[in-house]
């Protein structure tokens, strides 16, 4: 098989898939006290799932994430998350690092989103992963989920990090790429690339992208967005309920 195609993608119903975006996005945000007093709902959410793999690992992750005491749940995602480059949730940055080519992509997801009717919350970046999976739950197969193809590679990159430091996220990460076209040789040595030399470095502003993106850094940024990141522009659905 040609480097250039990908194998065949897991199939998983249209309703699974939705429903693993949606649940993926809600715990990988900041495990405060809301979320974790949601973990009955979404572990009855999980148990609808018709695709075994799946609903395993989503269900592993709930039973150390309902068992853990809170505190130790927030000590872990921030030093996970926040103080960890390796495991960040921006996902253009594991490609493209702090550089202009960042700006674009930052700008092109959301531009993507308004397209479907959909704007983010103040402060948000567009690359935040809990978002692009929300998305992907929203506007569903095909555009929906194109920037979690996109983003394959630092997507691999993440779970490989969550894998080394034996994080519990590692289940949430698992279940979400099963749901992805598999990597294909040229993925894997972009990936080890990428592991090996770290993201491209430039220091810029993003002045040239105007009112856009103002306010927005370029650099790895503390996680832990709200629930519900983005919300309808107009007349469009907002986020399904899991």
């Amino acid at each position: 098989m040609s480097a250039r195609v990908h194998p065949r993608q897991r199939e998983i119903a249209p309703a699974d898939r939705a429903r693993l975006f949606e649940v993926a996005s809600l715990l990988l945000t900041y495990p405060d006290a809301e979320l974790r007093g949601a973990a009955a709902e979404l572990a009855a959410a999980v148990a609808e799932i018709g695709d075994d793999e799946v609903r395993g690992q989503l269900t592993r992750f709930l039973v150390w994430f309902a068992a853990s005491e809170g505190a130790d749940v927030e000590q872990h995602y921030v030093r996970t998350f926040d103080l960890r480059r390796r495991s960040g949730l921006y996902l253009t940055y594991y490609l493209h690092g702090d550089t202009r080519k960042r700006g674009l992509a930052l700008l092109t997801l959301k531009q993507r989103y308004r397209a479907h009717g959909l704007r983010l919350r103040d402060g948000e970046l567009p690359d935040l992963l809990p978002v692009v999976l929300e998305f992907a739950a929203v506007a569903g197969p095909g555009d929906g989920e194109a920037p979690l193809r996109q983003h394959r590679q630092g997507l691999e990159l993440l779970r490989l990090a969550l894998v080394e430091a034996g994080s519990p996220y590692r289940d949430l990460l698992d279940a979400v790429v099963l749901a992805l076209p598999p990597l294909t040789d040229a993925d894997r040595e972009a990936v080890a690339a990428l592991a090996a030399d770290g993201p491209p470095v430039e220091a810029v502003g993003l002045a040239a992208y105007g009112d856009e993106l103002a306010g927005v850094g370029l650099g790895p940024a503390p996680a832990g967005p709200t629930a519900g990141s983005l919300a309808p522009c107009s007349a469009h659905p907002a986020t399904p309920e899991v």
